[in-house]
């Protein structure tokens, strides 16, 4: 005879470490099974989108490290971009590279976080996390020897970089990236045959790439569904289409695929920079522009790719020293969106692993 149950609400967050920032999940289940999810945000709102509207647009650039605080690099860059689409701003060859290098730093720094943090979600050990902390420490090392920040870096400018790299930069980097080859084999000997890693991670929130297209999924959420599509070859920028690089697909949607993805990002990411470093032109590393700069009316989207995805802004000018509009489009927002459909049915533990493969980071969900 089998017991009948009744449904009951669980409430996790907001301030559950399970959560990966400040959010909460309003959970609906029925014995262990979830029967709904809610999914609330908004506790981190900074009205930054509203405050940029009354601050000249090289002032606006901090706000994009506040945004995803995990690759404030890629918000740098993507902000950027968008003002000089707007003011027909041109960017000298070796800007490129150098932003080309810390944007695929920070990638390796972000995926770092997210794989060594969903290792935990998923029960594994901490050991994974703290090797990857040492890869990440070094590469905040680097910006912090560059432009004197580790997390809130506001390195990017309107026209290039804020400072070329001093000379002690060269060599850090030169040993990091002849290093990160061996690192990454570490880890995935330690954790792609991983019994607990595969039994938590296999079959556990799949998305289809069916699915994963029509909810407009970006980032490593995209490819671990099957989906090759990345803006660094669809839409190059930066001189993205120099350099000679794989995009990492997964095959079954799943919350292990979506971890694959990200090594090999590193791995790809790692090749990039060396790439870059080869290469890397001499030659001036910004471009000089109005203090007050005051771009024709119009608007302007410009859109990287950031480590959790499609990461855009959207300007708009009214021949101001400030923007008219200014919007970000959130990859972690968007990617959060089908978390109902992957929890639905599952196991409590289940879906805080589906979550952790998501790497939400929440400043960028409530800006």
């Amino acid at each position: 005879m089998t017991a009948a149950t009744e449904p009951y609400v669980l409430n996790i967050g907001p301030q559950h470490p399970s959560t990966h920032g400040v959010f909460r999940l309003r959970v609906v289940m029925d014995g262990e099974r979830i029967q709904d999810v809610e999914m609330v945000v908004g506790y981190l709102h900074r009205s930054m989108e509203k405050l940029a509207e009354e601050r000249t647009y090289t002032q606006n650039i901090p706000f994009t490290d506040r945004a995803d605080y995990l690759a404030a690099m890629s918000g740098n860059l993507g902000y950027c971009l968008a003002v000089e689409r707007l003011a027909g701003v041109e960017v000298p060859e070796r800007a490129s590279y150098l932003r080309v290098i810390f944007a695929e730093l920070q990638r390796i720094a972000s995926h770092s976080m997210a794989n060594g943090t969903f290792v935990n979600d998923a029960g594994a050990w901490q050991t994974p996390l703290m090797y990857m902390f040492r890869e990440r420490e070094r590469i905040l090392d680097l910006f912090e020897m560059t432009c004197g920040a580790r997390l809130t870096t506001n390195y990017m400018r309107i026209g290039g970089v804020a400072f070329d790299p001093p000379e002690e930069f060269y060599p850090a980097i030169e040993s990091l990236v002849d290093e990160l080859p061996e690192r990454i084999e570490e880890y995935a000997e330690l954790l792609v045959d991983n019994e607990i890693l595969l039994a938590r991670g296999r079959g556990v929130g799949i998305i289809s790439a069916e699915d994963a297209i029509n909810g407009s999924l970006v980032g490593p959420m995209l490819r671990g569904s099957g989906v090759p599509w990345d803006l660094r070859k669809a839409e190059p920028y930066c001189g993205y289409d120099r350099f000679d690089f794989e995009i990492p697909v997964g095959r079954q949607g799943d919350a292990y695929d979506r971890f694959l993805v990200r090594l090999e990002e590193v791995r790809q990411s790692t090749k990039i920079i060396r790439q870059a470093l080869d290469g890397l032109p001499s030659g001036p590393h910004k471009t000089q522009i109005p203090l007050a700069l005051r771009p024709d009316p119009g608007e302007a989207y410009a859109r990287v790719e950031g480590p959790r995805g499609e990461l855009g802004f959207y300007v708009v000018s009214d021949g101001g020293s400030a923007p008219f509009r200014f919007h970000i489009r959130a990859p972690s927002l968007i990617n959060l969106s089908l978390l109902r459909e992957m929890a639905i049915g599952a196991s409590l533990p289940d879906a805080i692993v589906a979550l952790g493969s998501v790497d939400i980071v929440v400043g960028e969900i409530d800006r």
